[in-house]
């Protein structure tokens, strides 16, 4: 039997990954105070439509449902945290949310992600400031720091100043086409500036005012670097951003740098937007956000702002793998074993007692040979080893399973102060 294309089954090992990333999420997110919650995994289609359009169906799970309601699976986090948000009439402001789990997409299967798989994700809503938008930035690069991955790269950027420059330079105001050449910019990542301006001559846009812009969205570096090689005089938002990388640096927040090619490929960003690299891989972001205050304007709250972010965490599970991370947590797992069957029930009543008191206890219930049951163990902290001669004195064996000394120990001993005993 198959899967459906696009999906997989998630194994031991990668599970552990995402449950480590998991938990520096969680603890990443209350050390900056947001509140974990999860909005519902399916959506009326109308409600995720108000972030993309109708041209969302074609990369979603959209369907029927019994009641013949035209449904879908929720493809990121924001738009249901900004539903939620916009309906809480007595929402406590800034309110600042959290979530993690997994979305659908139906996008072409690629390296580090299938149709279904894992996103973290952060939201503020209210009056907010660029002070906001500085913290997600904080967040990020702490989060990232705390996974302990290396050459995290934060790239800042104003949507409103790429928007100045493209109306200077085309000479025009108009909303259809100022969103086609912040698709050219977005692209610029991903192919060369030949297939770029190739793609658009073909649309009937001007091949020397979009090479005029692609070189603009080359600048890159702090604020002093770029205003010595361009006139920032005239970009609206310029002063905003140099606030930002400000603020940034006060909050101890280095990896960042300005690069007037972020622009986001979603069309509701309206302020602040930023991307995280990983410097030594081709992988593309790991991580993008900013302002999107047009969004829950949508939901009826002209008196809401609202900035976020979110990332893939299988692609950074590759960025861990990458570098040589490990995810797994060290072991206080303990192992029962016994000689013989006869020991078998001893064995399990002591696993059984350990476990009530909040260890964690592995044990063979087959009956294998010593040997397997050691081999078994091998990742265990400590084996507890039940033996004939020993169980006749109450007493067991303690294997320490680093060093691999062993030692008798108490029975009763063990039971009653298993942490004192075992050093947990």
């Amino acid at each position: 039997m198959e899967l459906p294309r696009g999906m997989k089954d998630f194994d031991m090992d990668e599970m552990i990954k995402i449950e480590y990333v998991r938990q520096i999420f969680l603890e990443t997110s209350k050390a900056f105070g947001f509140n974990l919650i999860e909005p519902s995994p399916i959506e009326l289609l109308s409600v995720l439509e108000a972030k993309s359009g109708p041209s969302i169906r074609d990369e979603i799970y959209q369907f029927k449902d019994k009641g013949d309601r035209e449904v879908a699976l929720r493809f990121d986090f924001t738009v249901g945290l900004t539903r939620y948000a916009t309906s809480q009439k007595n929402l406590k402001l800034p309110a600042k949310f959290s979530s993690f789990g997994g979305v659908w997409r139906y996008d072409e299967p690629q390296k580090g992600r299938y149709r279904f798989f894992h996103q973290w994700n952060i939201e503020t809503f209210g009056n907010l400031n660029v002070e906001h938008d500085a913290e997600l930035i904080e967040f990020t690069s702490i989060f990232f720091a705390n996974l302990r991955l290396q050459n995290i790269s934060i790239d800042i950027n104003h949507r409103k100043l790429v928007e100045s420059y493209i109306n200077q330079i085309f000479e025009s105001n108009d909303t259809t086409l100022l969103h086609d050449i912040f698709r050219a910019v977005d692209k610029v990542q991903k192919k060369s500036k030949d297939e770029i301006l190739q793609e658009y001559k073909q649309k009937g846009h001007s091949p020397e005012k979009l090479e005029k812009i692609l070189e603009f969205s080359n600048l890159k570096g702090t604020p002093s670097e770029i205003e010595q090689s361009f006139d920032t005089s005239s970009l609206d938002g310029w002063n905003e951003l140099c606030n930002l990388y400000g603020s940034l640096k006060n909050r101890g927040t280095d990896n960042i740098r300005i690069n007037f090619g972020i622009v986001r490929g979603l069309d509701y960003y309206s302020g602040i937007v930023f991307e995280a690299f990983d410097t030594t891989s081709d992988l593309g972001a790991l991580v993008g956000g900013g302002r999107y205050d047009s969004l829950p304007k949508v939901f009826g709250r002209d008196d809401l702002g609202a900035t976020g972010v979110a990332g893939g965490v299988e692609r950074i599970i590759l960025r861990l793998d990458e570098q040589g991370i490990s995810c797994t947590p060290s072991s206080n797992t303990i192992s029962v074993l016994y000689v013989n069957d006869e020991l078998k029930s001893h064995a399990i009543n002591c696993a059984s007692k350990l476990r009530q008191l909040g260890i964690s206890v592995n044990i063979d219930l087959t009956a294998k040979p010593l040997k397997k049951q050691m081999e078994m163990s091998s990742n265990s902290k400590f084996c507890v080893i039940f033996a004939p001669k020993e169980f006749s004195e109450k007493q067991v064996v303690l294997r320490n399973m680093t060093d691999r000394t062993e030692k008798q120990i108490s029975l009763d001993e063990l039971i009653s102060e298993p942490k004192g005993v075992l050093n947990l």
